[in-house]
């Protein structure tokens, strides 16, 4: 790999004639530039200048490489700028994921304080349920990713990702009003064991979160209905057509549906987690991560 310095000294030596000239532009000794410039010699094994007593001029391998020097000495210096730019929050991109919930609560708020902070930087935003994102912020695809997981339940494969917590939010018993008692009281799952339950669409592991909490409470639940999202879970329980968990961020008022406490399992709840490479926090991810904590701190202290 041929140094930039040494280079620079070629390109000023075809410039003012002269290695005194290119030197004083480098700001060294005559000496030293005459150094730098034997060893820009060696690593190519050729004469690049003609010495004499009082001159110099470039031999024709000198006038080529001093020909190609030039862009490459500016595709350097732009790479420079450019990596300036990305430190400084002046250019470069940022790729997000996040879960619906997340979203909506208080993802796209972090995301417009961002990019009214930061405008030059590109923003790409996918919403994205955690088993999805984990493998593609682990691909590289992604530098970000708001994810969750169920405690006390069975947690994702984090080799190579580093978390840090966000929020830890209560799971509640959605159920429809008419089962909601006068002073409601943290109640087991197993005490609806017999009843038909509403769960998420989700692929297996840890996301299973309806089958792992009724596991861990001794039954398997009985799912008839599986939806896509919270507002039709929601729907289907006021319906009457099951009982179903939900996260305190989706535990929207709804007419027909009550929520009550889960005493057992206990601990049941959703843990959001802001998920990046291990070591691949850049300037961009730092100062994302600042907004999404805001965010989230103004969603929950509502």
């Amino acid at each position: 790999m041929l140094d930039p310095r040494r280079l620079t000294l070629l390109r000023d030596v075809a410039a003012t004639g002269s290695i005194a000239g290119a030197a004083a532009r480098a700001g060294c000794t005559a000496a030293a530039a005459s150094q730098q410039l034997s060893a820009l010699e060696r690593d190519v094994g050729a004469a690049l200048l003609e010495r004499s007593a009082r001159s110099v001029r470039l031999t024709e391998a000198g006038r080529v490489l001093a020909e190609h020097t030039e862009p490459v000495l500016a595709s350097l210096a732009e790479a420079e700028r450019a990596v300036r730019d990305v430190a400084g929050l002046r250019g470069g991109t940022i790729r997000v994921a996040a879960f619906a919930t997340a979203a909506a609560g208080f993802v796209i708020t972090a995301l417009t304080a961002f990019r009214r902070q930061f405008p030059e930087v590109e923003l790409h935003f996918t919403e994205l349920e955690s088993d999805e994102a984990l493998p593609r912020l682990r691909a590289g695809e992604l530098d970000l990713a708001v994810t969750h997981d169920y405690a006390p339940l069975s947690g994702p494969d984090l080799r190579g990702l580093t978390q840090r917590a966000l929020y830890r939010e209560p799971m509640l018993l959605a159920v429809p009003r008419r089962l909601v008692p006068a002073k409601p009281a943290p109640v087991s799952l197993a005490d609806f064991a017999g009843s038909d339950w509403v769960a998420a669409l989700t692929s297996t592991g840890f996301q299973a979160a309806t089958e792992m909490a009724g596991r861990a409470a001794g039954f398997e639940p009985r799912i008839n209905v599986r939806v896509h999202s919270y507002p039709m879970v929601l729907a289907t329980v006021a319906a009457g057509f099951g009982v179903s968990l939900v996260p305190q961020l989706a535990a929207t008022v709804h007419r027909g549906v009550g929520y009550l406490p889960i005493g057992h399992p206990e601990g049941l709840s959703r843990q959001i987690h802001a998920t990046t490479r291990t070591g691949g926090r850049s300037a961009a991810v730092q100062h994302l991560l600042r907004c999404v904590t805001d965010a989230l701190g103004r969603r929950t202290d509502r």
